[in-house]
């Protein structure tokens, strides 16, 4: 049973992702996709949120279903890999860089602050 909740969570998480970068890139039109990079690091924080919380409160079927599924479908390696390559073929290189340091930088940033918040619940 737990795998048809992570399947389900999974694609609402894919659709929660669609939705949130669509309507971000309706407000912003820059070359930094700010919407990618949005995501990324609401589902860092969300993630290591949820792993502070299960670090006191161990729920093997939470992790798997919120953790694997929901984020898993909600956050995007794949299409902020393919964006930075896409920026630096655009002769955009100041932009891959600001994308890919704020990914990296930010996402250890709200992770850590996502962490301890989790294990202080």
């Amino acid at each position: 049973m737990t795998w048809v909740a992570l399947s389900l969570a999974g694609g609402l998480g894919a659709w929660l992702r669609f939705t949130t970068d669509t309507h971000i890139r309706r407000r912003y039109h820059g070359p930094v996709p700010i919407g990618t990079l949005t995501i990324n690091l609401l589902g860092s924080f969300l993630l290591a949120l949820l792993t502070g919380i299960l670090i006191s409160h161990p729920s093997t079927p939470l992790k798997a279903i919120v953790g694997t599924g929901l984020l898993g479908g909600f956050t995007t390696f794949s299409t902020a890999t393919v964006e930075l390559v896409n920026l630096a073929e655009a002769e955009e290189p100041w932009a891959a860089v600001m994308l890919g340091g704020a990914m990296i930088i930010g996402g250890l940033i709200v992770g850590a602050v996502g962490l301890l918040i989790g294990m202080h619940l």
